[in-house]
């Protein structure tokens, strides 16, 4: 089958809610050695951002995005053991990276690829989770000696709490040590600038780009 049709039948399984539908397409995708990180970008979260902007139109309900990430999860759970892999070889121990959703934020579908991909690339990943507090954040940030934390938005409402850790790092003395991202389908590249923040990236590869670029 071509990368194109497993995208489709990955994005449709997401999309109808239909977690068998997404393991079956992702195992065959591990079977036929397809590329597993355009799967997800262009598969699963693809159809998962679909139904992310029907519920922000109000097309959708939360029990449709929370049957649309089981779906997701379903499939990413069969890739992200090959992913890790055939990561290996990329080298470990390039620095440790606090990864969340930010406070307000449900959302963990596009945060949870980034921190996959991450760590296959060699970081040291501590995913801690959606709707995370501010503090919490950078608790763990000093807690795990991070030398970068993404935080990914998903709703313009809790896009501001971005802004304000930007300042929670600065008071408490470790801004100057951290590298700061932030991503979710509102966030930009103006928006990463006018806060104060290192990167934005767009996707899980662009992260692992900046990221890698970053330490380099």
């Amino acid at each position: 089958m071509s990368q194109a049709d497993l995208n489709q039948k990955a994005k449709n399984a997401v999309l109808t809610y239909q977690n068998k539908d997404a393991i079956a397409i992702a195992q065959q995708a591990v079977a036929e050695k397809a590329d597993l990180v355009d799967l997800i970008q262009n598969g699963f979260t693809a159809g998962m951002t679909e139904v992310g902007n029907l519920f922000e139109e109000k097309k959708l309900f939360l029990p449709h995005v929370m049957a649309a990430a089981a779906a997701m999860n379903a499939g990413v759970d069969i890739l992200t053991p090959e992913l890790e892999r055939t990561g290996k070889s990329a080298g470990e121990g390039l620095g440790n990276v606090v990864i969340c959703t930010i406070e307000g934020d449900i959302h963990s579908i596009g945060k949870d690829i980034v921190a996959i991909m991450l760590k296959v690339a060699g970081f040291n990943v501590f995913n801690i989770g959606r709707d995370v507090a501010l503090g919490k954040i950078v608790q763990a940030c000093k807690d795990h000696k991070a030398m970068a934390v993404g935080t990914s938005a998903l709703m313009t409402s809790t896009m501001v709490g971005q802004k304000t850790l930007e300042g929670l790092l600065v008071k408490e003395g470790i801004r100057d040590k951290l590298l700061t991202n932030v991503g979710g389908a509102p966030v930009t590249q103006m928006w990463a600038e006018e806060i104060g923040a290192d990167l934005y990236t767009e996707n899980a590869s662009d992260a692992v780009a900046k990221f890698t670029a970053a330490v380099r």
